[in-house]
């Protein structure tokens, strides 16, 4: 029998390759002699070293190295010579339509008919219009059902190596009664979130409330946040800033447990078995039905149906949930998750 050689293309953000893990465990485990290249973006690739259910990480950096016809014919010969026979792809784009076309992938398999689909012959799955809804995770596996995948564990995961494993406990060192809280205040405008100024107010509490508590905040590379949370003033505030993806892996590896809006670093947290407080908006394209942690502990909080009512404002790239989630809501859900896990 023919060798299965699949490429699975996931070309968006961390949290959407965070949830193909799903599918290419299963394809791993329905197709174990198969080959299976993933092609992402470049700063996500870090969510995929050392996986063992993949054979390769290609890159499309289709902002710049394979940017404009040139970078897409050289993609297409690249793919050529991997000699595929399957692709899946989890995020609809022309672009990779076009690129697995010319590269001769026979199975090509799409989510929703698109006129460059059927223009490239591609085969797809729906997703109803998202009735009735389920997670991101699922509706990927759909495409590994496509092709005979029968499984319906959609719990992501992340894989560190032994030395990974250690050098993380050099990031975050920790003594025996201390918790480990990560905050993760910046979203990219990516979901609903609040304004910077709430989180500050949380990790005052959080001081205040949990006098066993060591709170590191992932700032990314945002120097204006960053000085806003050094106003805390506090020896027990570590701030993680401009670090790689692959090292804030390790960082939040290391919590007892992260508060965030719905992000990528979220998802991290749900593959590596990290509790979670995550802040949701209820509207359909960013409810925690499709968006929220899986496989670990977690508390989701959404803003009260009467409070959206009112105050939507339609767009939830630019909701800061205003009173909707309060303060003390997180804080009362950080408690509960920590009297229910047992601390590292």
């Amino acid at each position: 029998m023919k060798q299965k050689r699949i490429l699975v293309i996931r070309p968006d953000r961390v949290g959407d390759v965070v949830l193909a893990t799903p599918l290419l465990r299963e394809l791993r485990k329905t197709f174990p002699d198969s080959f299976i290249a993933v092609m992402v973006r470049p700063y996500t690739k870090d969510v995929l070293l050392n996986n063992p259910n993949i054979n390769e990480i290609i890159i499309d950096d289709f902002e710049k190295e394979h940017k404009g016809w040139k970078g897409f014919w050289k993609q297409v010969l690249k793919l050529r010579k991997y000699k595929f026979n399957i692709a899946l792809h989890l995020l609809p784009t022309q672009r990779h339509a076009w690129m697995t076309f010319f590269a001769g992938i026979k199975t090509r398999i799409n989510v929703g008919i698109k006129f460059y689909g059927v223009l490239t012959f591609m085969k797809y799955v729906s997703r109803n219009k998202y009735i009735p809804i389920r997670h991101e995770a699922d509706y990927s596996l759909d495409l590994g059902r496509k092709i005979g995948v029968k499984s319906d564990n959609i719990e992501p995961e992340i894989f560190l190596s032994y030395e990974e494993i250690e050098y993380a406990k050099k990031l975050v060192p920790k003594n025996n009664d201390e918790i480990i809280i990560g905050i993760n205040p910046l979203s990219g405008k990516s979901s609903p979130n609040w304004e910077i100024e709430k989180y500050i107010d949380l990790a005052k509490k959080i001081l205040e409330e949990i006098p066993e508590s060591i709170i590191y905040v992932n700032l990314h590379n945002d120097l204006d946040a960053l000085t806003k949370f050094k106003s805390l003033k506090s020896s027990r505030v570590n701030f993680i800033y401009n670090v790689s993806l692959r090292e804030l892996i390790l960082y939040i590896s290391r919590f007892d447990l992260l508060i965030s809006s719905s992000t990528g670093a979220m998802h991290i947290a749900s593959a590596l078995k990290v509790p979670t407080v995550s802040m949701f908006c209820p509207l359909p394209a960013c409810s925690p039905n499709l968006w929220g942690p899986l496989g670990n502990k977690h508390e989701i909080i959404l803003p009260s149906e009467n409070f959206c009512k009112i105050n939507c404002p339609g767009d939830p790239h630019i909701c800061a949930f205003g009173d909707g989630i309060k303060v003390d809501d997180v804080l009362k859900a950080t408690l509960k998750i920590l009297n229910h896990i047992s601390v590292k």
